[in-house]
């Protein structure tokens, strides 16, 4: 009694059975997930780029034109055009002799003003809103009669940028303690 051995091509195809399983596993268990964290982590860091980046735009708005801006239209255009931008960026301390360029440049190493607007990851504008607050003022005269109900409306002086994604915020639109803080700070 002869024992007859199975013919080797079978032991081959299994072989590469085997190899293919284990390539599968290993993408599947440990490259994609590493793959996946390191893009959240790029678009993370992106996007706090260009939140801080829209927090030096509103500074030097306000330093302009006394208030705060919610259009990111006229945000990106005022950086685009105005002397004040490059006259910021392209400053040296007197004291230090450190730039004074309040803005950061991107992951990549440039920094593209229409590029600061929207979130790396989705690709949806960045939430960016102002506070409007009213004050009402009434005058009485001496016989307690109201003559007259002033009231005031006072726009853009706080200011909250929000990331579409969750990647955090910066300012608030009630406390001037948080006014340029970022959530991530």
């Amino acid at each position: 009694m002869s024992y007859k051995s199975e013919p080797w091509y079978i032991h081959a195809v299994l072989y590469v059975i085997i190899a293919i399983l284990v390539y599968v596993l290993i993408k599947v268990a440990y490259l994609d997930p590493n793959e996946i964290l390191e893009k959240e982590k790029y678009y993370k860091q992106e996007s706090r780029l260009r939140m801080s980046n829209l927090r030096a735009a509103e500074k030097l708005w306000e330093a302009k034109y006394g208030r705060f801006t919610d259009n990111l239209n006229d945000l990106i255009n005022f950086l685009k055009t105005d002397p004040s931008v490059k006259k910021a960026m392209e400053g040296v301390d007197s004291l230090t002799g450190r730039s004074t360029n309040p803005f950061v440049k991107l992951s990549d190493g440039r920094l593209v003003w229409d590029s600061i607007t929207h979130s790396p990851k989705s690709g949806r504008p960045y939430i960016l809103k102002v506070d409007t607050s009213v004050v009402a003022d009434t005058i009485i005269d001496r016989l307690g009669r109201i003559i007259k109900i002033d009231s005031v409306k006072t726009i853009g002086q706080r200011y909250y940028i929000e990331c579409p994604d969750g990647y955090g915020t910066i300012g608030d639109l009630r406390s001037d303690a948080l006014k340029h803080t970022a959530s991530w700070e």
